[in-house]
């Protein structure tokens, strides 16, 4: 539990309505689209968030207290989420449960031997199936007691969040970009888009990526991006 954080005073005891009611959640991750997804799916869950947007941050978090629960994604802007996730799994004491999270199915065995509890695979909307989760994971006496109402329900992010992270990759491409943050935007991409249903940026971002694997120019790629990042930063518009 949260047993260094400052304003853990008193803890609630989880409930069937909010089973994860007393908890708290580090989310490491640099979408704002996706980090505002996980801020709902904990709101309604009963637990509290915090944030980080990259590894160096989780860290200087992580020196501060010590969360109930840790999701990392596993593409961040200074490194991969697994390497956290190595740290951590054999530190004393061990967060209770540590969630890897990522847009890329395939990543989960890497995140699996790493040492994370359970992977979580984006887009994550439904309440239900990140409760349950959760609860899998976490000790008996964490959980809540007696039955639980399991809803269908679904959480649906601010689209301001998305055009945060169209944003956010217009200023990473605003200078001319090296092969790390071209490798980075189409992962970044491909993630967030996936998460919004913008099927055309999720395809221009997929482009993006398979020229960088096979090592090839990616110019027209990273211009058709920059074009798209711009046209929805000037419409302003829900994808």
């Amino acid at each position: 539990m949260d047993t260094t954080d400052p304003f853990a005073a008193n803890i609630p005891a989880p409930t069937a309505a909010r089973p994860l009611l007393g908890l708290t959640v580090l989310v490491v991750e640099d979408s704002r689209f996706a980090c505002e997804a996980m801020r709902l799916l904990c709101l309604r869950s009963g637990a509290r968030i915090r944030r980080a947007d990259c590894l160096r941050s989780a860290r200087r978090h992580l020196q501060v207290y010590r969360p109930t629960i840790l999701i990392v994604d596993l593409g961040l802007p200074d490194g991969n989420g697994v390497d956290l996730i190595t740290e951590l799994a054999d530190t004393q004491p061990r967060v209770d449960v540590i969630l890897a999270m990522s847009g890329d199915a395939h990543l989960e065995a890497d995140a699996m031997a790493a040492g994370a509890d359970g992977f979580l695979s984006k887009p994550i909307t439904s309440i239900a199936a990140f409760q349950e989760c959760v609860l899998a994971i976490l000790p008996a006496d964490r959980r809540p007691s007696g039955p639980r109402i399991v809803t269908d329900e679904v959480i649906t992010p601010d689209q301001i969040a998305y055009q945060d992270d169209m944003a956010h990759i217009a200023d990473v491409l605003d200078d001319p970009p090296d092969e790390h943050a071209l490798d980075y935007v189409a992962q970044f991409l491909s993630g967030v888009a996936r998460s919004a249903h913008d099927p055309g940026l999720e395809e221009a971002a997929n482009a993006l990526a398979t020229r960088r694997a096979l090592g090839e120019p990616a110019g027209s790629e990273t211009a058709a991006i920059a074009g798209m990042i711009q046209l929805r930063l000037s419409q302003k518009i829900a994808i």
